[in-house]
């Protein structure tokens, strides 16, 4: 972590008002428990292990903040970290322009971070601040794609399951699978999503529609998105292998 990194205030948006319905019914994704922690707790240890994150921000299902805060007060987290809730909106952009906008004068530096990725190495988010603060407006990490992909026509809406054509193979070593957290100039992010009004995947992607340019520094295979069950499998095995490593 370089000096400027340091001595930039960076601060941390975790949008978490989600249902997450591929887990299944029930308790939101965020709330989920990984080997007895709320995921969204691991997500907000993970950001704040870096000495560069001074302010986590979650942002909180619109009618679960008090519960988000209850829980961030039950779980011990790093004391040079402050955190903070607020209600979110009724998708991902609006919640995370909510945690953009409740951020103090003085934050130069903006990380957002998907409440589902609780594993991420320390080493990702510091690579992703150091590039902020080495003069990128916006930077993702991202890893090669092990797979071949196929671009297809998609079957008509209510054809699930019917066969759909392949019209292009691209080439896969021009391809990446982008995480999080993203970094950004605060200003950057917090202009395209006052700008961009259309849906995007990303907060990248918004940054992309103001024609500002992009960068991508290496992701972690322990970055991954826990989506399906079969990702709280691997998240439990994975933090297993921590705990063994690490003699505890």
């Amino acid at each position: 972590m370089s000096d400027s990194a340091r001595r930039s205030r960076t601060a941390v948006v975790i949008p978490a008002a989600g249902r997450g319905v591929r887990l299944g019914p029930g308790t939101p994704k965020a709330l989920r428990a990984l080997n007895g922690t709320p995921i969204l707790i691991h997500a907000v240890r993970a950001m704040a292990a870096s000495r560069a994150v001074s302010l986590v921000v979650v942002v909180a299902p619109p009618d679960g903040a008090a519960e988000v805060k209850n829980l961030l007060d039950a779980h011990a987290l790093p004391e040079r970290t402050d955190y903070l809730v607020v209600p979110g909106g009724e998708t991902r952009q609006e919640s995370v322009r909510l945690g953009l906008e409740a951020l103090p004068e003085g934050v130069t530096t903006v990380l957002v971070h998907d409440a589902a990725r609780p594993l991420v190495p320390v080493e990702t988010v510091d690579a992703v601040i150091e590039a902020v603060q080495e003069g990128a407006v916006a930077v993702v990490p991202a890893v090669p794609l092990a797979d071949t992909v196929k671009e297809v026509e998609p079957a008509a809406e209510g054809a699930g399951g019917a066969p759909e054509p392949v019209v292009a193979t691209p080439d896969r070593a021009r391809l990446r699978a982008v995480q999080t957290p993203q970094g950004f100039a605060h200003e950057t992010l917090l202009r395209a999503h006052r700008t961009v009004t259309e849906a995007v995947t990303d907060d990248a992607g918004m940054v992309e529609r103001l024609g500002e340019p992009v960068v991508v520094v290496p992701g972690h295979e322990e970055a991954f998105k826990v989506t399906r069950p079969l990702d709280l499998v691997l998240a439990e095995a994975v933090l297993a292998r921590r705990r063994a490593n690490d003699g505890f």
